[in-house]
C-alpha cells in the first residue's frame, strides 16, 4: 500500500468524457447514521454463522488511533465493525471496492486508494482523519486477500508512516475467514465459526520512542499468523466435499515433477496432469500424498516452496514473462474494456503493457521498484469470472486476463521478489559507496 517515493507517472488513455477518480479528494467523516446501519447490517450478516469477537488490552483505548487488520474476505469489514463500534472509522480500500457506489462508499468514511502505487495524497488524508475528525483510520496493509492463508510481504513505509503520526497502534487479527471463504474458492462457503481479536500493540509513547525500523518490526510480528496451523490447534473440522477445489490456483507447481501450471484440484484432491500424482486435503487442512512421498503436508510450505522457485529464476536471470491479454480499465466507478494488449514482465523493466483504445496507443510500466506487490483476483468477480492480476498508475488501473493458464500466483511472487532483489542490490552499493568513502 506504501510503496517507495518514486516519480509518479501518469498513463493516458483515449477516454470519451471519462474522468479518472479524483484520490486527492479529501476524505469525510462517516456519517454517523450509515456507521449505526453499517453495524447493524454487519450484525445481521452475521447471524448465520458462528462467530465471536474479543478484545485484549483495549481498556481506555479511544480515537485517534491506526488500525491494521490482516485481511481474508469481505467479512473481515463486518467482523471489524463489530469490534470498533461505536467509534467512527476511514478506511482505506482500493478502487473495485468503490464500483458501482462511489458517493455511498466515500460517505461511508472510504478513502480511495490505486493498490501498490506510490499516493502522497493519502498522507493527507489520514492526517485529516487522525488529526481533524480525531478519528481511526483502518489499514488493510497486505493490500489483497490472503491466498494461502498467512501474512503478505508489508511494506517497509508502514513503519515510516506510524512514527510520523505518533499515535497508538491497534491490530485487529481475524481467524477462520480464510477457512471459511478461501480466495482461491470464495464462492463456497465452508463450515467454519470465526474469530476476531483486536488487541493494542503500541502506544503514543512507545511510537515516540521507537525508531521506525522498530516499530515496523513489531507490527510484523504481531500481525503474524497461519490459518492452517490455527485450524489443527483448535480442532476444526472442514468436511465440504469440494474443500481442495481451487487449490490449484496458489498450488500451480508440481514438487514431484516440477511443471508449472498443470496442477488440477477436484473435490478433496489435489492432482498434477503431468505427472499425474494426487494429493488428499484432509478434514484439519493437511495434504497427504495418494502414494509416494507427501513433499508438503502444510499447505502454505508448498506454497512458499513455489516462491523458492521464483527467486532462483530472478537471481539467475532466467524469468521472463509474456503474454497477450484482454485488459479491462477502471478509470472511476464502472470498468471500460479496453480490447487486447501485449504485457511483458522482468527483472530489469519490471512490468510493460501496450496496447490501443480508440485509435491511439497506450504503453504503462511499472518499474521493479514502484511496485512491491502485485494484485491478483482469482474468478473475479466484477468483469468476468476468470483470473486476473491488475497494475494501477496514478490515475487509472488495468485488470489483466492473461491467455496462459494459471500464471498470476507466480506473477505475484515474481513482482514480490523482483522488488527485494533491487532492494538488495541497492543497499549492497549504499554500503560500497559507504566504504569508500571511509
Amino acid at each position: 500500500m506504501f510503496g517507495q517515493t518514486l516519480l509518479k507517472r501518469k498513463m493516458e488513455i483515449n477516454y470519451d468524457g471519462i474522468t479518472p477518480y479524483n484520490t486527492s479528494k479529501k476524505p469525510r467523516k462517516q456519517w454517523r447514521s450509515l456507521m449505526l446501519a453499517q453495524y447493524a447490517a454487519s450484525a445481521a450478516a452475521l447471524i448465520p454463522v458462528k462467530h465471536k469477537t474479543k478484545k485484549y488490552g483495549m481498556e481506555g483505548v479511544r480515537p485517534p488511533y491506526i488500525l491494521l487488520s490482516n485481511h481474508h474476505e469481505f467479512v473481515d469489514f463486518e467482523m471489524s465493525s463489530l469490534l470498533t463500534f461505536p467509534h467512527r472509522v476511514n478506511n482505506i480500500c482500493h478502487i473495485d471496492g468503490m464500483v458501482g457506489k462511489i458517493p455511498l462508499m466515500e460517505r461511508l468514511g472510504c478513502i480511495c486508494k490505486r493498490k501498490f502505487t506510490t499516493d502522497l495524497h493519502l498522507i493527507d488524508s489520514i492526517d485529516t482523519v487522525l488529526n481533524e475528525f480525531k478519528g481511526i483510520i483502518s489499514i488493510y496493509p497486505e493490500a489483497r486477500y490472503t491466498p494461502i492463508g498467512t501474512l503478505a510481504p508489508l511494506p517497509e513505509a508502514l513503519g515510516r508512516l506510524v512514527k510520523r503520526f505518533e499515535v497508538p497502534v491497534v491490530v485487529i487479527l481475524h481467524h477462520g475467514n480464510y477457512l471459511h471463504m478461501p480466495f482461491w474458492d470464495f464462492r463456497r462457503r465452508r463450515k467454519v465459526p470465526l474469530f476476531s481479536e483486536m488487541k493494542l500493540i503500541l502506544t503514543s509513547d512507545q511510537v515516540k520512542n521507537m525508531t521506525s525500523d522498530e516499530i515496523y518490526d513489531t507490527i510484523v510480528r504481531e500481525m503474524q499468523y497461519d490459518e492452517y496451523d490455527y485450524q489443527r490447534e483448535n480442532n476444526i473440522r472442514i468436511t465440504e466435499p469440494f474443500r481442495a477445489e481451487g487449490l490449484h490456483k496458489v498450488l500451480y507447481q508440481c514438487p514431484s515433477c516440477g511443471a508449472e501450471s498443470a496442477m488440477r484440484s477436484e473435490g478433496t484432491e489435489l492432482y498434477c496432469s503431468a505427472c499425474g500424482k494426487r494429493w488428499e486435503m484432509d478434514e484439519l487442512g493437511v495434504l497427504h500424498a495418494k502414494s509416494g512421498k507427501t513433499e508438503f503436508p502444510h499447505i502454505p510450505d508448498w506454497f512458499e516452496w513455489e516462491r523458492m522457485q521464483v527467486r532462483e529464476q530472478i537471481y539467475s536471470g532466467t524469468y521472463s514473462y509474456s503474454d497477450r491479454v484482454e485488459v479491462y480499465s477502471l478509470p472511476a466507478e464502472k470498468f471500460v474494456h479496453l480490447g487486447f494488449a501485449d504485457v511483458t514482465h522482468d527483472r530489469e523493466n519490471g512490468f510493460i503493457i501496450s496496447g490501443e483504445y480508440n485509435g491511439l496507443p497506450y504503453r504503462l510500466q511499472r518499474k521493479p521498484l514502484g511496485m512491491y506487490g502485485l494484485h491478483v483476483e482469482y474468478d473475479h468477480m466484477f468483469v468476468r469470472p476468470d483470473d486476473c492480476f491488475e497494475v494501477s498508475c496514478e490515475n487509472d488501473s488495468l485488470f489483466c486476463y492473461p491467455s496462459a493458464e494459471n500464471i498470476i500466483t507466480k506473477l505475484s511472487f515474481a513482482t514480490e521478489e523482483i522488488y527485494a532483489y533491487h532492494m538488495k542490490k541497492r543497499a549492497e552499493r549504499r554500503l560500497a559507496k559507504a566504504a569508500l568513502q571511509t
